[in-house]
């Protein structure tokens, strides 16, 4: 498994931000790690990220554990944030430059070139961060995540402030990317734009897991006893229960 999560807690003071999860994403899938604000979704993938210490549990990269093997884990994988942060100083492509020195990118320049094409950044190539709008900062810094080729991908809303030609865009560039074996978290509280996306769902709600599955059993389950829901209908009577139900096993998509 490319990412591996074992009873991962986050406790703030008094507060628990996540409360004991449990899950595995495999080369290829694509899981939507979905819930309303305050859910534990930013606590969840920044961990995975290596930017939060688990209060309590493990979690596995390429097989790495981020706790006693950080580097070899983060070099496995690529994470953007909701809002990336980009250099002020630097263009989109001493951005690239940078990245790829860091990972030690070999003939990364063919690569960054492909990039630049794929998200249509070629005429910004020598632009500033400052000079972009919301979206190019986000291309950018996808573009950026996917130059070393990382085997898990952390993806924090990517699709916020894109427009629909750079939405259908960056979709395509996940699905290819877990074509070729990585495997991908998308974070969103938007259902309609990720359900045509991932291969599984994983519903957080408090700190808890609501629910983890494959969408294919998640639509058997939406059908089932006469009911005909939505995945967004599904969210909500989950995360307005009093109480969360007991998780769904994920199966294969």
């Amino acid at each position: 498994m490319s990412i591996v999560v074992e009873d991962y807690h986050k406790i703030y003071g008094d507060t628990v931000a996540v409360a004991g999860i449990t899950f595995r994403v495999a080369p290829g899938e694509i899981l939507g790690l979905v819930g309303p604000n305050g859910a534990g979704k930013t606590s969840t993938i920044r961990a995975l990220a290596g930017i939060l210490v688990p209060t309590r549990g493990r979690v596995f990269i390429d097989g790495h554990d981020l706790a006693t093997e950080p580097v070899a884990a983060k070099a496995a994988l690529a994470y953007v944030p909701d809002n990336p942060n980009l250099f002020a100083t630097l263009t989109v492509w001493e951005h690239l430059k940078f990245v790829a020195s860091v990972y030690r990118v070999d003939d990364w320049t063919v690569h960054a070139e492909k990039l630049l094409a794929q998200f249509e950044l070629i005429d910004h190539r020598d632009a500033l961060a400052t000079e972009l709008s919301r979206g190019m900062r986000q291309k950018v810094a996808i573009a950026c995540g996917y130059l070393h080729n990382p085997k898990a991908i952390l993806l924090d809303e990517p699709l916020t402030g894109l427009d629909p030609r750079g939405i259908r865009t960056m979709r395509d560039s996940i699905r290819q990317r877990a074509q070729n074996g990585a495997a991908v978290i998308v974070s969103s509280h938007l259902l309609s734009q990720i359900e045509g996306l991932c291969t599984s769902i994983l519903v957080l709600h408090k700190g808890r897991m609501l629910m983890h599955s494959s969408l294919n059993r998640l639509r058997q389950e939406m059908c089932e006893n006469g009911r005909q829901e939505t995945l967004e209908d599904l969210f909500f009577r989950l995360t307005e229960a009093s109480e969360p139900p007991v998780s769904l096993p994920a199966t294969e998509a």
